[in-house]
């Protein structure tokens, strides 16, 4: 059976993200060089990942076009492409190894999901809805309608779509209950 997949902000031939760090100094990304890096992210996706599955890349796939070909090709699955601020190449060199490329998607349904790069602003939700996105790497959004799948979060492994809707699900009734919450202590 096929499944669906989501993860965002690989950075595959980032040789310089490796040196970020947070606001305490520390590495967001602990690793002793980009080939490290990369060879573990390729594992753990093809780990999970069968070949007929859809994945869904939320942005930032990779750092230098020379990676597009050597990485992609590697990656099991069938991917869509949400496009992030480090996508800039020409669409050819994208689509040989992307069924689709998007600037967003909308999953309708109950949670609502909505697929971005980077966090959509907060008045643009729907309610019962959640901004699945990336971007924001190590950081988490102040907001429980946020999920954010950067590698950073998820252990560097795309993460199934049955558990993206438990924790849009989970997200939403913290949220109805913050707000029920506020409305009965005024």
């Amino acid at each position: 059976m096929m499944k669906t997949w989501f993860i965002g902000c690989t950075h595959f031939g980032h040789r310089n993200i490796i040196k970020f760090t947070d606001d305490e100094g520390n590495r967001i990304r602990p690793f002793d060089s980009v080939e490290q890096m990369d060879e573990l992210m390729i594992e753990n996706w093809n780990s999970v990942v069968g070949e007929k599955d859809r994945v869904y890349m939320m942005g930032d796939f990779c750092i230098n076009r020379r990676y597009i070909l050597p990485t992609a090709g590697r990656l099991n699955g069938r991917k869509v492409l949400i496009k992030g601020n480090h996508d800039i190449f020409k669409l050819k060199d994208y689509l040989p190894y992307f069924d689709d490329i998007r600037a967003f998607d909308y999953k309708n349904r109950d949670p609502g999901v909505i697929l971005s790069h980077v966090p959509i602003h907060p008045g643009s939700l729907k309610p019962n809805s959640v901004n699945v996105h990336a971007h924001i790497h190590q950081n988490v959004m102040d907001d429980s309608r946020y999920i954010n799948l950067c590698v950073e979060q998820i252990d560097y492994t795309p993460v199934e779509w049955e558990q993206v809707l438990t924790w849009a699900e989970e997200r939403i009734k913290l949220t109805n209950t913050s707000r029920e919450n506020y409305v009965e202590g005024e």
